[in-house]
């Protein structure tokens, strides 16, 4: 696998798994749960006890960073996996069928693309409960726009080749040459947009959960921690420090992920 020859992508899959086990093992990894409170060790150092220190209302940092690890993941797969579906679906479908279905579909995602991701969020927190699936579905919303351009792109480059216009003459239907001939041979942006738009989702869910809007106390986010350190910056620098250093080491990551994936997938780079 090409991947595997590139250093950024090596880094890169290696950090996103390993974040992909630190949240599936959380409950094993995390010395305490991450609502536990230890009275008396408000704004503890880093110790043997603490590895990480502790918050305002004593609960480890440690272990509130590893569960919220499954936060800032959970939130981007969906967010992507929503994006990925009903924006990639719709561009396959505009590119291929033309006409006044593909230019309503185009004005639609250009419409949604021109609203920022984060006031997206806003206004969906604004109208319901401020939630962790909220957060996820405006930043869904926020992706499909892309997913849409690249598979419309990817259909029209593709839609006027031989091998379609052989599937079309043989009788295949539009769904079997949409699905079984074109979509593969236009899945590699598409791939490497998946891992773009994962770290993208993190940093804006950590953002919504900085200002208030995304998952709600108690539970662990590495936004919602941010936030809460500020005030004690001077006092307990360890306090931000660790989860903005998590936050960094998984964006990096889901980005040295892309750029291997971009390399690897390029025909031109190919011997």
């Amino acid at each position: 696998m090409r991947l595997l020859c590139e250093p950024a992508g090596v880094m890169g899959l290696t950090i996103s798994l390993g974040t992909i086990g630190v949240a599936v093992a959380a409950p094993a990894l995390a010395p305490y749960s991450p609502i536990q409170q230890f009275p008396g060790n408000e704004l503890a150092p880093p110790s043997v006890r603490f590895p990480l220190g502790t918050d305002s209302v004593a609960r480890d940092i440690l272990s509130r960073i590893i569960f919220g690890t499954r936060v800032s993941l959970l939130v981007g797969m969906v967010a992507v996996i929503l994006g990925a579906v009903v924006g990639g679906g719709t561009g396959l479908l505009a590119g291929h069928a033309r006409g006044p279905f593909d230019a309503v579909v185009t004005r639609v995602w250009d419409a949604v693309f021109a609203v920022p991701g984060i006031l997206l969020g806003i206004a969906l927190a604004a109208a319901f409960r401020p939630s962790m699936m909220v957060v996820a579905v405006a930043l869904g919303i926020t992706n499909m726009p892309t997913f849409a351009r690249l598979a419309r792109a990817g259909v029209l480059g593709e839609r006027n080749k031989e091998y379609v216009l052989a599937a079309h003459t043989l009788g295949a239907s539009r769904a079997r040459v949409l699905g079984r001939h074109i979509l593969p041979n236009i899945l590699g942006p598409l791939i490497v947009q998946l891992a773009l738009a994962m770290a993208s989702a993190v940093v804006l869910e950590a953002g919504l959960s900085f200002l208030g809007l995304g998952t709600q106390p108690p539970e662990p986010s590495w936004g919602s921690m941010l936030a809460e350190s500020r005030q004690y910056l001077r006092q307990a620098p360890w306090y931000g420090l660790f989860p903005g250093i998590a936050l960094t080491v998984l964006v990096a990551g889901l980005n040295f992920f892309a750029d291997g994936l971009r390399d690897a997938l390029d025909p031109r780079l190919m011997r």
